[in-house]
């Protein structure tokens, strides 16, 4: 058993290893999910269409609905909803409170707030324009639908299957961060089964009291969960490293260096600066680089940093074909909305003084095509059959 531990992660393997694309038993890779989810959230950050943002969400809901399993992770996508619901209600509310402004069609009035001299420039009520509400709903929207890419991923991909597929340089920090993502899930879980529990005993109180009732089992829950957890994976030896090399020289530069490019990257792509570098290469295009460049050094820091540590892995997952081609459609998706806003920019970004109304693209629908995809290069999961759960 000592043996098998110390054995590098690529020779720990299952019988299920190297099994064709087209075996029922090999599921999607979760970061094939992440990937998907993160290009599918660029896409929607750089645009304000709600055409097209409705169209990509769509595109995303039937993938949940069509690849989402019946496990406790799997259940958050509800939440998600409301909480972006919630996002978008907010947003308006403090649009018509606080964004007063006189420029534009006014579609009513409300009474002014006196306001204190050191309150300058803040004001409470006033005129609320059409245009107003039209750019905040813009942004509301495309912000809740960032949080719904973040609860597709959330909900498609096995947060236990993502700790296992991490670099091994990031293994403790992944450790954290991804247990950390999996609260939210456990924790719907936990209280959608506590409330099931009370209605099968005929509990009737109201919803003040039975939050109270609900919170303490709800924390028990997670505290037993997570002590089981540790129990199982301290006896299985999981996550056992073995630090036999030094960091070799540069890789801490390399990484750091590759994070600034990185960054540097995202805000010339976001910002889109208006200046030339060569005919054919403008601010975008030199964001465009940097970010390749900053991703290219990152694995090859992460691979690098990896070589020292040694972390045992139990069955690993494979990047199959149906995995690369899901993990490809989400940054191929916010090429091509990228190259949308480039053909024509009013199209991507609709103007809201004066209002008019927003262009629908043929490109735009092949990029709500192509987040769409996953439901035919991915296979549909097995229906899993849990035991009863325990009622506390």
């Amino acid at each position: 058993m000592a043996r098998l531990l110390e054995r590098p992660v690529d020779a720990v393997v299952g019988p299920d290893d190297g099994v064709a694309d087209a075996s029922p038993g090999v599921p999607t890779h979760p970061w094939a999910w992440w990937a998907w989810a993160l290009g599918t959230g660029a896409a929607v950050s750089i645009t304000t269409n709600p055409l097209l943002v409705t169209l990509l969400v769509a595109a995303l809901v039937l993938v949940v609905a069509a690849r989402r399993t019946d496990d406790p992770w799997a259940r958050s996508a509800r939440v998600y909803i409301t909480l972006g619901l919630g996002v978008i209600a907010i947003r308006m509310v403090f649009q018509i409170l606080l964004g007063s402004d006189s420029t534009g069609t006014v579609l009513f009035t409300l009474p002014r707030l006196p306001l204190p001299t050191w309150a300058a420039g803040v004001s409470v009520g006033g005129p609320v324009t059409a245009e107003g509400l039209v750019g905040t709903g813009y942004d509301a929207l495309r912000l809740a639908v960032m949080l719904g890419c973040f609860g597709a991923a959330n909900t498609l991909a096995n947060p236990r299957r993502t700790l296992k597929s991490v670099p091994a340089a990031l293994h403790d920090m992944s450790v954290a961060v991804v247990i950390a993502l999996s609260v939210f899930p456990q924790l719907i879980a936990s209280v959608a089964r506590i409330r099931r529990a009370r209605r099968l005993r005929g509990d009737t109180t109201g919803r003040r009291h039975a939050l109270r009732t609900i919170a303490v089992p709800v924390l028990e829950d997670a505290v037993e969960g997570s002590m089981s957890l540790a129990r199982a994976m301290e006896s299985r030896g999981f996550g056992r490293t073995r630090d036999n090399r030094r960091v070799p020289p540069g890789t801490t530069a390399l990484l750091i260096v590759s994070m600034g490019l990185l960054t540097v990257g995202c805000f010339l792509v976001l910002s889109n600066p208006q200046w030339t570098v060569l005919p054919r290469l403008d601010g975008q295009g030199v964001g465009a680089l940097l970010v390749l460049a900053g991703i290219a050094g990152g694995v090859a820091g992460l691979r690098s940093a990896g070589r020292r540590l040694r972390v045992t892995r139990y069955r690993p997952d494979r990047w199959t074909r149906r995995s690369v081609a899901v993990a490809a459609c989400g940054p191929l998706a916010a090429g091509m909305v990228a190259l949308l806003g480039r053909l024509s920019p009013l199209a991507l970004n609709p103007p809201t003084s004066p209002l008019a109304w927003p262009q629908l693209d043929p490109l735009m629908l092949l990029a709500a095509v192509i987040v769409a995809s996953p439901i035919l290069l991915s296979q549909a999961p097995a229906p899993t059959h849990t035991p009863p759960e325990d009622l506390p």
